[in-house]
């Protein structure tokens, strides 16, 4: 009796075990059949196909989408379907011009060659050499040949195997059954002696892969147990290469799958308890669990394992391809395809898959795979269903002007399809912030807008260059995304208290530390309020100076830039970069500790430059005109008038009046609050007072425009909590009081604001 092989991993040469035993020439079961349809057209000059000849076939050549491919060579492939009356339909495809001819039978088998074989699902059983010129045709009953019930169970080029009964307990044994000059020839493998069932699950070239089971037994009463063992053998001389036996924990059933490639063999076991597993090269590697236990082996390229659930032709319900390294067997998986249905094997190595990804939806040649590298998937014939995605019109304002509170940028694209996602990308050249947005889908049509509300990166957008794209991706998965792009430029005022270029006043604070800290502020009010964008540190070090100053813009550019005087006396100039930041500083001066006030920032003298006042401790009022050079950005001293020691705070708060030139805020000791009218030739008209009660400001600072109404605006800081005031136009009443939520609970954190 046979002993159970319960080894799994070490294999050996066993000639004996699997030898041509009989060869029987069978007179009258080889019918050479007249043909049912055309013979496809000859390929000049060769049989091959190039990739661009099957990736570019004629429109005659698009696929129904109900179609699966069932078996695949060098020059088509096999496809099975259903007509309009529900009936199987076998067809041969040719990749060279896409002609089509009909096959006998309704079962394709995976033959991995250009023979075509199919059956009816039963003893009836046609080949056909499809190449051009071919002309092998024939037709077996099985059940003639050998008897009912006879059982096809896998095709090699023209060699079919099929599993007959011996007549006893259930017992089967394999034959080959081939054409050979011109008679039906059937071989008899002898594999083991009590086989209840065999399955050709794979090729490669004409190597095959057989799986058996047998029944045995470990001792003469013992009773008869199943084992289950793989076979790897040739086409040609039937001779072993080597063979596997296991245990009854490892089963392969009628569903089992299985691929090869020169160097690779899968299939997929069945243990008695538990998931199933995918066995690659004899070794237990990949549990299917879950959602996967009911995967199939599509193919092995090269050194990747391809395998999933198989879906349906239409995709009604996306079934996923995956792909893993078998050289790496620790790898992810990924999704290859975004469905797939079935699979066929080529003689060249290459897997032909029907199903739909980015490429389209059709069939897939697979191939490469070498060293576990991502193989390469190429679209080989196309069913037309999904049309590809296109932006087929953009409207994007070339300039955006976001001057005016509340403005938006209307944008809009028009695609080709509805069922697609768009997605937006907004890129400022000079910093690189980008702003993101999947826009919602119309509720009609295929327009696509958006209203751009100017904000970017949480605060109001910069000037300048911007590129604009766009990427819209089929809804459903299928087929490759398409793009849009191209660039508008962001235009805004320059705002005299601006570091960051977008417009919208900066506020700039020192704490007890010596840190600086910018807080941006959006340029119109929200729920009525003066609301910030955020805030960000931008220096250390500050503490040596005893007082800093927003100065306008000292350098030309579109920046806010400042002055700090340190204990020495000495005024240093920091210019503003443009990107929220300033650059090194730069000293200007030196004796300036002889003043005890500083205010810049508003021109004085109707030139459009910033200039600067000062006080000394006498009361002398001093004006520091601005020179347009921001290396040397002040000329000398000119005398602006006495008595100016009864203020305790000076601001330059630009022209918040309507008058022709900036003007100057001044606080005195009793906290009564007075205004002076600049007059263009850095002189001031009498004072007029604006109010009492203004003490509660420990710092009081000129902050720009702050709801972009075109005038000048204040913010007063202190213990009691900070509040602006902007600007009314009105000289009696110059400023109307909103609330703000800048420092709000910091009235003590901050010893310099400006």
């Amino acid at each position: 009796m046979n002993q159970p092989q319960t080894h799994t991993s070490g294999r050996r040469l066993a000639a004996a075990l699997l030898t041509l035993s009989t060869v029987t020439a069978v007179a009258g079961t080889l019918v050479t059949a007249p043909a049912v349809a055309a013979v496809p057209r000859a390929v000049t000059g060769s049989t091959a196909v190039s990739t661009e000849a099957s990736t570019t076939a004629s429109a005659e050549a698009a696929l129904p989408v109900d179609a699966d491919v069932a078996s695949t060579g060098t020059t088509g492939y096999v496809t099975s379907r259903k007509d309009e009356l529900g009936n199987t339909v076998m067809e041969w495809r040719t990749y060279a011009d896409g002609s089509v001819t009909t096959l006998s039978g309704t079962v394709g088998h995976d033959s991995y060659s250009d023979i075509a074989v199919t059956s009816n699902g039963g003893g009836s059983v046609w080949q056909r050499d499809m190449r051009p010129g071919g002309t092998l045709y024939t037709y077996f009953d099985l059940y003639s040949v050998f008897g009912a019930p006879a059982k096809l169970v896998g095709a090699v080029g023209e060699n079919l195997y099929v599993s007959v009964s011996t007549g006893s307990e259930g017992y089967q044994d394999l034959y080959k059954l081939a054409r050979v000059n011109g008679f039906a020839q059937k071989s008899k493998l002898n594999l083991r002696t009590r086989n209840t069932d065999y399955k050709v699950v794979a090729s490669d070239g004409n190597k095959l892969l057989i799986l058996g089971a047998e029944m045995s037994r470990s001792s003469p009463n013992a009773p008869y147990t199943p084992s289950w063992w793989s076979a790897r053998t040739t086409a040609l001389s039937n001779t072993v290469v080597d063979w596997e036996g296991s245990s009854g924990a490892l089963r392969w059933t009628e569903s089992t799958t299985g691929a090869s490639s020169a160097t690779r063999d899968a299939w997929v076991h069945y243990p008695a308890t538990g998931d199933p597993l995918i066995i690659t090269n004899s070794v237990a590697r990949f549990p299917l669990t879950g959602s996967m236990s009911g995967a199939v082996v599509a193919g092995v390229v090269g050194d990747v394992l391809l395998y999933g659930v198989p879906g349906t032709a239409g995709g009604e319900n996306p079934s996923p391809l995956y792909a893993r390294s078998l050289t790496n067997p620790d790898a992810a998986p990924y999704e290859l395809l975004a469905n797939f249905s079935s699979a066929a094997h080529a003689p060249d190595g290459s897997v032909l898959v029907r199903g739909s990804g980015a490429g389209g939806d059709g069939a897939f040649r697979i191939e490469g795979g070498a060293g576990g590298a991502r193989p390469a998937v190429t679209l080989a014939a196309d069913t037309g269903r999904f049309v590809a995605v296109q932006v087929s019109e953009s409207k994007v304002p070339g300039a955006a002007d976001l001057e005016k509170p509340g403005t938006t940028v209307p944008m809009e694209w028009t695609l080709n399809r509805a069922d697609a996602d768009l997605d937006l990308t907004l890129t400022h050249h000079r910093t690189g912030k980008k702003l993101t947005q999947r826009l919602p889908r119309p509720a009609s049509g295929t327009r696509f807008t958006y209203a751009w509300n100017g904000i970017l990166g949480g605060a109001s957008a910069p000037n300048g260059d911007y590129s604009w794209s766009v990427t819209a991706t089929p809804a459903d998965g299928f087929g490759a995304p398409a793009t849009a792009q191209g660039i508008f430029q962001v235009v805004r005022k320059a705002n005299p208290h601006d570091l960051s270029d977008n417009g919208s006043a900066d506020i700039v604070a020192r704490d007890a530390s010596g840190g600086l800290w910018r807080d941006d502020t959006f340029d119109w009010p929200v729920t009525g309020q003066i609301k910030t964008s955020g805030r960000t540190k931008i220096g250390t070090g500050w503490g040596i100076y005893n007082q800093i100053e927003a100065a306008g813009n000292l350098a030309g550019g579109p920046a806010g830039d400042f002055v700090a005087r340190d204990t020495a006396g000495v005024l240093w100039s920091y210019l503003g970069s443009g990107n929220g930041t300033l650059a090194a500083r730069t000293k200007i001066g030196s004796g300036w500790g002889v003043y005890n006030k500083i205010a810049a920032g508003s021109d004085l003298t109707g030139d459009g430059r910033p200039d600067l006042l000062a006080t000394d401790t006498s009361g002398v009022l001093w004006l520091y005109k601005a020179t347009g050079n921001w290396q040397a950005p002040y000329a000398a001293r000119v005398k602006a008038g006495t008595g100016w020691n009864i203020y305790n705070q000076i601001t330059a708060v630009g022209n918040t009046a309507g008058a022709s030139a900036g003007d100057l805020l001044t606080r005195d000791t009793s906290g009564v609050l007075w205004l002076h009218l600049g007059k263009g030739d850095g002189t001031f008209a009498p004072r007029v007072r604006v109010g009492a009660g203004w003490g509660v400001f420990s710092q009081l600072v000129g902050a720009g425009d702050l709801n972009g109404d075109g005038r000048a605006d204040l913010i007063g800081y202190g213990s009691g909590g900070t509040w602006a005031y902007l600007g009314t136009g009105n000289t009696t009443a110059p400023f109307t009081r909103v609330a703000t939520d800048l420092y709000a609970g910091e009235g003590t954190k901050f010893n310099s604001v400006s």
